[in-house]
């Protein structure tokens, strides 16, 4: 790794980083502009370890197929949870949580898939497990807790293992 890359694992960040802090600060002071650099070259070496891997997107019609997915089952979800909280009386199922295998490994990926369980209403991520096999679910109405399994593999996890693996 070049001794450049090493000061400034992520330019970009390290760049928004002095702008903001100057900014802020309203000052273009000598100490200033030392603090400044100080945070724009510290805190991206301190964060490397949190930043995903770099996104390789592998199929950019799946993006768009699943993108719709998931606004036609938040719609969907929107208002069947507006149904549940209209009208207590008619829930179907009571709330579970439910363990989903996956095979999705990318990070990247995972992350994607957090954000969509977690937009979602009625779902919400509860837990990953140390070796990112075994989702931890929880949602507000489980019927058949397979059925909630596949349509998460069918309808996300295969679509997102096709675009990032």
């Amino acid at each position: 790794m070049s001794l450049l890359r090493r000061i400034f694992p992520a330019p970009l960040l390290s760049v928004a980083l002095f702008a903001t802090w100057l900014l802020l600060n309203g000052s273009l002071g000598a100490g200033q502009l030392v603090l400044a650099t100080l945070v724009a070259v510290v805190i991206p070496v301190l964060t490397r370890g949190l930043r995903p891997l770099p996104v390789r997107v592998r199929r950019p019609g799946t993006v768009l197929r699943l993108a719709a997915t998931v606004v036609a089952d938040t719609a969907a979800s929107n208002w069947a949870v507006l149904r549940f909280l209209a009208f207590p009386s008619l829930r179907r199922h009571p709330s579970c949580f439910v363990h989903i295998p996956l095979d999705l490994r990318d990070p990247n990926a995972l992350a994607v898939l957090a954000v969509i369980v977690c937009i979602t209403p009625g779902t919400s991520w509860a837990e990953l497990s140390l070796d990112r096999s075994v989702l931890l679910l929880h949602a507000l109405e489980v019927g058949d807790p397979q059925e909630l399994i596949d349509h998460i593999k069918q309808r996300y996890e295969r679509p997102l293992m096709e675009i990032f693996e």
